[in-house]
C-alpha cells in the first residue's frame, strides 16, 4: 500500500497513489460505490453545476479517467464550451481524499462500445430511452417509452428475466465516455486535532492536435490544512 506522509518520502508521480487507494478503498468495502467521484462543470455564463459519475478506467500511463454519459446531458453540454473540469472523491472511512482538476475530452468511439457491450441489455436500453436531464410527466412515462423503445429493437420487456447474454444492443451516438485528463491531483489525509496532510500535484497541459493533450512533468508542494 502506498502511503503519504510527512515520515515517508513523498512520490514524484501521484498516479500510482491515485490507484493504490482507490484499490485500497474497493477491496475494503467501505462504501457502495468507491470509484463514485463528484465532477463539477461550467455554463457559458460562469455558473457552476456538479454530480457524482462512476470512474470506470484510470489511466496510470497517461493520467486521465473515464467516465460515461448522455453527449446531449447538461454536463456533456458545458464541457463542449468549457472543457476544463474539477472532481472529488472522498472516502470517509478512509479519512482521505483526492481533488482533481483537468481537460475533458471525448473518448473513442472503440473504448466507448467496448464499455457498453459489458452493460446488461436493461441499461443499454435506458441509454436508448433516457433523454438525460429533460423534463417528463412522471416515472410511468419513461417505463413506457422504454418498452416502446424495445419493440423497436426486438428486445424484450423491460420486466423479462432472461440472460443478458441472449440480447446484444448497439452503442448509441448520443452515449459514451469522457476522459478527465489531469493537471492538477490534491492528497488529503485526516490528522489529528485538524492537522491534516495535504499534497498537490500539478503539470502542464496544452490541447493537442488529436484528442490526446501535451502533458509536462509533475511537481508537487505540501499545503497547510
Amino acid at each position: 500500500m502506498i502511503v503519504i506522509s510527512f515520515s515517508s518520502p513523498t512520490p514524484k508521480d501521484p498516479l500510482p497513489v491515485v490507484h493504490a487507494w482507490m484499490e485500497e478503498a474497493r477491496n475494503k468495502g467501505v462504501q457502495p460505490h468507491p470509484n463514485a467521484i463528484t465532477i463539477a462543470s461550467v455554463d457559458a455564463s460562469g455558473k457552476p453545476s456538479a454530480r457524482i459519475v462512476l470512474i470506470k478506467n484510470l489511466s496510470l500511463k497517461e493520467g486521465y479517467i473515464v467516465f460515461h454519459t448522455h453527449y446531449k446531458s447538461r454536463k456533456s453540454l458545458e464541457f463542449t464550451g468549457n472543457p476544463w473540469a474539477a472532481g472529488v472523491v472522498h472516502w470517509d472511512h478512509l479519512s482521505r481524499q483526492i481533488r482533481f482538476e483537468g481537460l475533458i475530452t471525448k473518448s473513442p468511439d472503440e473504448e466507448s462500445d467496448a464499455y457498453f457491450a459489458t452493460r446488461d441489455w436493461k441499461s443499454q436500453l435506458n441509454a436508448w430511452t433516457s433523454e438525460q436531464s429533460q423534463p417528463i410527466s412522471d416515472y410511468k412515462q419513461l417505463l413506457d417509452r422504454a418498452n416502446k423503445q424495445a419493440k423497436k429493437m426486438n428486445l424484450p420487456k423491460l420486466d423479462s428475466t432472461g440472460s443478458d447474454k441472449d440480447f446484444s444492443v448497439q452503442r448509441p451516438p448520443f452515449w459514451g465516455g469522457f476522459r478527465m485528463w489531469f493537471c492538477s491531483i490534491e492528497f488529503w489525509t485526516a490528522g489529528s486535532a485538524r492537522f491534516h496532510e495535504r499534497i498537490l500535484y500539478k503539470r502542464s497541459l496544452k490541447k493537442g492536435d488529436n484528442d490526446a493533450p501535451t502533458a509536462g512533468l509533475w511537481r508537487y508542494q505540501r499545503l497547510q490544512p
